[in-house]
């Protein structure tokens, strides 16, 4: 494990996760439920669309990303007071060979943590169901397996309402499947580039 402490969002950061599988993205290369994604093709064009241009293929940022990133700083200081636990800020997380990264919202001595800041009818849904949301699966097991942990706190914050904390236990299963599809489709992104390698 490699921690790169520069600012996520800055242009050393993407310059890291370019190219790469990264865990935000995971959900294109397994479900969560462990099953292999119909999105996996699309992505492997994605990523080898940024290995020749050096560059993000697509990176913007919406008005709901954008409160979260407000709101971030907020959801910390509630996380930290609740659990007790000092949150350490990272900007990208890598696999020795470099290949693989997540960027973590937190790191604690014992686990980490995934904030999120929904709207308000959104973070509703997840208060009703009390469960981390199928669509962080991937990420959140993706950030176990590469920052080395056994737990991970799933938390959704809004100011104005009850907030959710969910603890999520290290899946040994799931993330053996997410690591095999990890080499996979670098692998074939290799092949890939020295095909078109060849063409040029």
């Amino acid at each position: 494990m490699k921690i790169l402490d520069f600012e996520q969002g800055t242009s050393e950061w993407l310059q890291a996760r370019l190219g790469i599988p990264t865990a935000s993205n995971f959900g294109k290369l397994i479900t969560s439920t462990g099953k292999k994604s119909t999105q996996i093709d699309g992505f492997l064009n994605t990523l080898v669309a940024e290995t020749l241009m050096g560059k993000p293929a697509d990176f913007f940022t919406n008005d709901h990303m954008q409160r979260g990133t407000e709101l971030e700083p907020e959801a910390r200081a509630w996380y930290e007071f609740q659990t007790d636990h000092n949150v350490k800020e990272v900007g990208f997380v890598l696999r020795d060979d470099g290949q693989v990264g997540c960027s973590p919202d937190g790191l604690t001595d014992i686990s980490g943590v995934e904030f999120k800041c929904p709207k308000a009818e959104t973070h509703v849904g997840y208060l009703r169901k009390g469960v981390i949301p199928a669509t962080y699966v991937p990420q959140v097991q993706g950030c176990m397996w590469l920052c080395e942990r056994e737990t991970w706190d799933f938390a959704s914050y809004h100011p104005d309402m009850p907030k959710m904390l969910v603890t999520v236990q290290r899946d040994s299963r799931f993330i053996a499947t997410l690591e095999s599809l990890v080499n996979e489709i670098n692998d074939k992104k290799a092949e890939i580039l020295n095909t078109l390698g060849a063409m040029q």
